[in-house]
């Protein structure tokens, strides 16, 4: 079994900017997190809306493994659906400033130590999250996929604030999703890409000029 790391004294809980951006813990309050299961959900609230980033260092090798980490923010609650690919020791480092911020460089406002005991589940990378991914954007599923996943007609739904129309996009090839209320849905037959490591993109239309769609979220399969 690994032995946790050294860790400089004040690293771990929230830091200097933590309370003053409006945030709180939700689901752990606690800075050492010991768990069974190799997948996990941490949550914090938040009175205004920010916008964050994560880092997930794997305390054994050093590595940073942030591709396993996805966040949702939604009802002033940002979640971080975390994967972890292998037992151990892990440093998960939050960072956050207002929505509104110009800043490129958002300080860190909260460290955890998580002690993964067992690694039961086979973890993929999650899709990469582009900028105009914000705060109301909410991905239902596909959260991951990849190429052992079956793919002949992957259903999607999706959350995108302010969107007129979404799209995946495989290769050139289009598939519209319809929308349903606040959300858009549909399906998408991604087999003919299987293995080939080919990117799959959800894009959106925001503005007034129809054909111009931006990329939201890259998978690939």
């Amino acid at each position: 079994m690994s032995a946790p790391p050294d860790l400089p004294p004040g690293y771990l809980g929230p830091q200097p900017r933590f309370s003053e951006l409006g945030l709180s813990t939700f689901s752990h309050t606690e800075n050492e997190i010991r768990t069974n299961d190799n997948q996990m959900e941490i949550k914090f609230k938040y009175k205004d809306q920010v916008k964050v980033t994560h880092q997930l260092i794997n305390c054994r090798t050093g590595d940073e493994v942030s591709e396993f980490v996805f966040t949702q923010t939604h009802n002033n609650v940002v979640t971080f659906i975390i994967s972890l690919p292998e037992s151990g020791f892990y440093k998960f480092q939050v960072f956050a400033l207002p929505a509104k911020s110009e800043d490129k460089s958002l300080p860190n406002v909260f460290n955890y130590l998580i002690n993964c005991v067992r690694a039961l589940h086979p973890v993929f990378p999650f899709p990469k999250q582009y900028a105009q991914w914000k705060d109301g954007c909410y991905l239902h599923e596909p959260l991951v996929l990849h190429k052992e996943a079956p793919l002949r007609n992957v259903f999607f739904k999706v959350i995108i604030p302010g969107a007129n129309a979404v799209a995946v996009v495989a290769d050139g090839e289009w598939f519209h999703l319809e929308k349903k209320g606040n959300h858009f849905e549909g399906r998408a037959n991604l087999e003919p890409f299987k293995g080939k490591d080919t990117k799959v993109t959800v894009n959106a239309n925001t503005g007034s000029d129809e054909s111009k769609y931006s990329t939201m979220l890259e998978y690939r399969v």
